[in-house]
């Protein structure tokens, strides 16, 4: 073998080794495993992000270059209820040095909850690729995988986000043309099965914020968390398509996710969307819309109405 010839052969081996994919799950690489990220943590091309329930837990030790998102203040317009806007993801982005090239993995507490609603904000702007952690923050702990304190900074990059929302977001309108219009979309309401028959309002030690109690007229019910596993992963592609299978969830028509304010949802929508392939889209007003509007109608199996039986 002459010394062209080797050469190329280095240049072809080392290509294919790049193309090998940096995912653990999902038709369109949606997830990325521990053990993937703690050998890619030093490289430029990787950034990471953590976008917790728990707004205080990035300071007492985060996945090491991790930039903290709070939900409520970075991913949010805090002025209007609505997500952040495309010109503010763009700032926080290219703030933290990301570019057209960059592999985006978010992570976060409570089985990437509110990652998974990060990556629809992600995904919404324009960043499309966005990734989860497999098992969050909950299985890179226990793994016992290094934690790190200081906050990192990254040279400033000039990513260019589009001005057009992706498709990926329903409104009161769209919910209300399936439930009143007969539009051919399936609702899947993710909230626990209290919260879907209207005994409760909200979780335990969570603000309640409708007037009203129940369900969207047609909704099936899928509580959000029988998604993971115990340590936090998501369970398999087959697992998942025939837990909602059973409910009749299949792909076959479009899908429109929601739950108490749209972050649980999310995280439904994160499982149809990017692991399943299927056609979905969140409604973040969710309940706390849909439960205070005026003239449209609700489904209440438990009889409560304003909080009484």
């Amino acid at each position: 073998m002459n010394a062209l010839t080797k050469r190329i052969t280095a240049v072809a081996t080392a290509i294919a080794i790049a193309a090998v994919p940096a995912v653990a799950l999902g038709e369109d690489g949606a997830l990325v495993t521990a053990d993937w990220l703690a050998e890619n943590l030093t490289n430029p091309d990787v950034r990471v992000f953590e976008v917790s329930v728990d707004t205080g837990v990035y300071e007492r030790g985060h996945i090491p270059g991790a930039v903290n998102l709070a939900w409520h203040t970075d991913l949010v317009d805090t002025v209007r209820r609505d997500i952040v806007s495309s010109q503010g993801l763009e700032a926080i982005l290219q703030a933290a040095g990301v570019t057209e090239d960059t592999t985006v993995v978010l992570y976060g507490d409570n089985n990437n909850w509110f990652a998974a609603w990060g990556a629809w904000v992600f995904d919404i702007h324009g960043i499309h690729d966005v990734k989860l952690l497999d098992g969050g923050r909950k299985l890179w702990e226990a793994e016992g995988l290094p934690l790190d304190t200081a906050t990192p900074e990254y040279a400033a990059s000039s990513i260019d986000l589009p001005d057009d929302a992706a498709p990926l977001r329903a409104r009161l309108v769209d919910v209300l043309e399936v439930v009143e219009g007969g539009a051919d979309v399936s609702l899947v309401d993710i909230r626990g099965p209290k919260e879907y028959s209207g005994e409760i309002f909200a979780p335990e030690g969570v603000q309640e914020l409708s007037v009203r109690a129940g369900h969207i007229p047609g909704a099936v019910n899928f509580p959000w968390g029988g998604a993971v596993n115990e340590d936090g992963t998501f369970k398999s592609a087959d697992e998942l398509k025939a837990a909602f299978a059973a409910i009749g969830i299949d792909g076959t028509k479009p899908i429109i996710t929601y739950c108490r304010i749209g972050e649980r949802s999310s995280h439904t929508w994160f499982v149809l969307s990017r692991i399943l392939g299927y056609e979905v889209r969140n409604y973040d007003g969710s309940w706390t819309e849909y439960g205070n509007a005026v003239g449209v109608p609700i489904d209440n199996p438990s009889g409560t109405v304003w909080g009484k039986i």
